[in-house]
Formats: C-alpha cells, structure tokens, sequence
C-alpha cells in the first residue's frame, strides 16, 4: 500500500484484502471468544453446583486478577522468544487448569481447591487483544494501522455482546458446564490458529545487555497505563450504574439491555473513528476522547426513565472505543521496539483493574447512595483519563526512533 492514508467505510474492506488480514481477523475472534464468557460461565457453574454466589464470586475474581497480574509477563516472555511459542504452551496449560477447574466445581471439590485451578487458569490466559494489536503492527503499515486497531475494537465490543449470550445459553440450555467446555475449544482453536500465522509473527528483536527497554520503563507508556486504568473506572462504574438504575426502577432485567447499548454506541463510534483520517496527533485524539466520555457519562446521574436511560446508555458508550483505538495507536509509536506484546498487555492489565476498582466502588456507591451516586463515580474516572492524557502530552508525544530502513519502507 502507499504510505498515504486512506479514509471512509472503504478502508475496512482494503484492510482486509491486504494478504493474511481477513484469516488474522478470523481467527482473532475466536481466541478472543472466552474473554467475554469465562468468568461468567464459571459464575453461572459454581452457582447452579453449589449454590453459593458468595464462592463463585470468589472463584471468578481469582482468575481475573490472576490474569491480570500474569498477562504483562506473558506479553514480555511473547516479545523475547515469539508469540508463537508462547500461545501453544498457554492454550495446553489453560486447556489443562480450565478443565480441572470444570470436573472439581461439579464433583464438589473445596473453595480452596477450585480457587487454585482459577489461578492456574488466570496464568495461562494470554492478552489475546494484545497479541492481536502487536501483530497486525506487523502486519500492516503505518496508513492501515489505525484502521486495523478500529477494527479490533469494533470485534472486541461484538465479542461482548455475543459472548454473555452464548455462555448463558450454553449453561441454561445444555449443561451448566458447557459454557466453560467452550471456552477450552475456543481458547485451544484460536491459539493454534494465530500461532500458525506466521505473517503477522512479530519479529523476535535481539535481547542485548541488561535485557532491552521494557515498555513499562517508558513514561509515555506510563501516562497510557494511568489513562486506561481511568477509562477502566468508568466502564466499571457504569455497568453498575445500569444495574442500579434498572433494579430502582423494578425493572432487574433491563439493567443487561443498558449495558448492551452501551456497546451499540462504542462499536457504532468505533467504526466510524477507524474510517476517518483524522488531522489531529494521536495524543490529542486521547484527550478529545477520554473528555467526551467524561461529559457523556454525566447525563446518567439524571436519567429518570428506562427509555430515558436507554438514549443515555448509547450516548455513553460512544467515546469508548475511540478512546481505546487512540491509545492503542499511541502505544504502537511509543513501546521501544521488539515490546508491543508487553506493552498491549500492560494497557490491559491497567483497564481491568480499573474495571475492578470501578465495579467495587460504583456497587458501594449505588448501595449508599442509589444509581446517581455510582454515575458520578464513573465520571470522576474519566476525569482521570481527561487530566493524565492532557498533562502528559509531553510525554505521549515522545515517539519510539525511527530506523532509517524502516522509514524508508514507509515512504
């Protein structure tokens, strides 16, 4: 492709037509399948086994924060011996943990017990979104970039509109554990099928003295981290936020259509962002975005009717993906070279503690003090992301050095 960007709903099918683009997609979406499903369908298992939510909340947080902790070093391991290697290894220990996890929930193993199998199951869970992100950079060129990362925000908000759906069918309609059976498949398929594409491998850069930079080590990198964890906040409180409002109103279960809508709004925004060529630099592309979501989360402490509060939903979820599109695109310039797996996967690891952080305090906030409360919770996260993007222009605009070779290729 030439070195000039292409705009408007044409460049999605010209991504996908570039060779190995429509096959990485595909099979992206299945790996990436059981983010959206695990920890509810272990929820919904432990649940209808035992009984308790109390230890299927437990279960279910264990694998998450042990995800979260783990995904950076995976991300780090994948950039200094291949992705390849690291997602054939994970998918066979995950496989292993996920179905131990399975057979002691419904044989009535002790909490204790399961609690370990969601740990091993939460280490074994790579960043498949970071890995995703890190290859198509090797994929693509730098004018389909920011195109490639609108549609793998548009194919995340898809997953987690699906997902939900498919676990809660599989477990109501077939077996309380065919939710999580389908996560091992998805998992095991989706990783064999990426590793196996070798066009969009990241290339391996050599290790020299000292180990290399670490993504991390990076401020701008730092700057994104914070933003995210902001970001994270405010999904976190929100979910809450509809969930509070639906049940005030004695309407339980329209508190999952809210948050559906929440997702129409961010995929909806999230096409339309990757199709346009923006003149603005990225860094200011995350302070215009992380400020509409926080003025569009404003409105939800004010909703005061379920048709209201379903406009409002929509509204909210518009700045979502943008926002993640531009911060992506800003960590793809930003990680030194040979650690995009690590830094995607930091990025990640900062949104879902802030998801974490947001639930909790959004869940005390709405108990206190009703939905508004929790709302306003959601704003203050954005406000976050708004502060530490716009006082760390300074060092968002520090690009990684460009190899001569490299800028060449890109003329």
């Amino acid at each position: 492709m030439s070195g000039s960007a292409k705009s408007g709903f044409g460049a999605y099918p010209r991504l996908l037509r570039e060779p190995g683009a429509l096959s990485l997609g595909l099979y992206g979406v299945v790996g990436r399948f059981p983010i959206a499903m695990r920890s509810l369908g272990c929820l919904l298992l432990v649940a209808a086994i035992s009984g308790s939510l109390a230890g299927a909340g437990v279960v279910a947080a264990a694998m998450l924060v042990s995800q979260g902790l783990a995904s950076p070093v995976l991300g780090r391991l994948a950039d200094r011996v291949g992705q390849r290697k690291v997602l054939l290894t994970t998918c066979l220990v995950h496989a292993v943990a996920l179905s131990t996890l399975v057979i002691a929930i419904v044989l009535g193993a002790p909490l204790p017990l399961l609690v370990v199998a969601a740990i091993a199951t939460g280490c074994a869970s790579v960043s498949f979104t970071s890995f995703m992100r890190a290859r198509w950079a090797a994929l693509v060129d730098q004018s389909t970039l920011r195109t490639a990362y609108a549609l793998e925000s548009v194919l995340d908000e898809t997953i987690f509109l699906l997902g939900p759906l498919l676990v809660t069918v599989l477990a109501t309609a077939v077996h309380p554990a065919a939710g999580l059976v389908a996560c091992v498949a998805f998992t095991t398929v989706g990783s064999i099928a990426v590793a196996a594409h070798t066009r969009s491998e990241p290339v391996v850069e050599p290790v020299h003295e000292g180990g290399g930079q670490r993504a991390i080590a990076v401020t701008g990198v730092q700057v994104l981290m914070v933003a995210y964890a902001g970001m994270g906040f405010l999904l976190g409180a929100v979910d809450v936020t509809m969930v509070a409002f639906a049940r005030e109103q004695g309407t339980p279960g329209l508190g999952g259509v809210f948050l559906s809508l929440t997702a129409v709004g961010s995929l909806a925004a999230g096409a339309v962002f990757g199709a346009v060529d923006w003149k603005l630099p990225q860094e200011r592309l995350l302070v215009a975005t992380s400020t509409v979501l926080a003025v569009g989360a404003v409105p939800l402490a004010f909703a005061g009717s379920s048709p209201v509060m379903a406009g409002l939903a929509v509204v909210a979820g518009i700045a979502i993906a943008p926002g993640l599109i531009a911060g992506s695109t800003l960590l793809e310039a930003l990680a030194p070279k040979g650690s995009l797996s690590e830094g995607f996967s930091w990025l990640s690891s900062a949104g879902a503690l802030g998801i974490a952080l947001g639930t909790g305090v959004g869940g005390w906030l709405a108990e206190s003090g009703g939905f508004d409360a929790a709302a306003w919770a959601a704003v203050g996260g954005a406000v976050v992301a708004v502060v530490l993007s716009a006082t760390g222009q300074p060092a968002l605009r520090r690009r990684r050095p460009v190899e001569p070779g490299m800028a060449a290729r890109e003329q």
